[in-house]
């Protein structure tokens, strides 16, 4: 197993149980315009842990590569809602919140590799 795909799959099941153990946090950041935080937080947490652990295993690599593809997409609207109102995380810096925005897109990215259908001799080669 190569050491990208580790580090990604310990990072997201880390980040998704974060959902599980700070779930208001995570909750405090949920768009106030959609319907069901509680809910949202716990559905996208599971998500990240399936991907994560999906990202390690070769058979559901590829799927779970396109699932955190859209997942980080999904919740692109709480880095966007942030950013619109900072004013309501006072405890949080506002250059962290501005950071958020352009984080997604190499999150995105290292997660779209691992959508191609290589042999593990392309892989090694494109490995982060």
């Amino acid at each position: 197993m190569r050491i990208g795909r580790i580090v990604m799959g310990v990072f997201y099941i880390v980040a998704g149980t974060g959902h599980f153990v700070a779930t208001r946090l995570y909750e405090s950041i949920t768009p106030g315009y959609l319907p069901a935080h509680h809910e949202l937080v716990l559905i996208s947490g599971a998500a990240e842990i399936a991907g994560g652990i999906g990202i390690l295993v070769p058979q559901t690599r590829r799927a779970a590569a396109w699932g955190l593809v859209l997942l980080l997409v999904a919740v692109m609207p709480a880095n966007i809602w942030m950013a619109q109102h900072p004013e309501l995380y006072p405890n949080i810096p506002l250059w962290v919140i501005w950071l958020r925005l352009p984080l997604q897109l190499p999150l995105i990215w290292w997660a779209w590799k691992y959508t191609h259908d290589f042999s593990e001799a392309d892989i090694s080669t494109r490995e982060i």
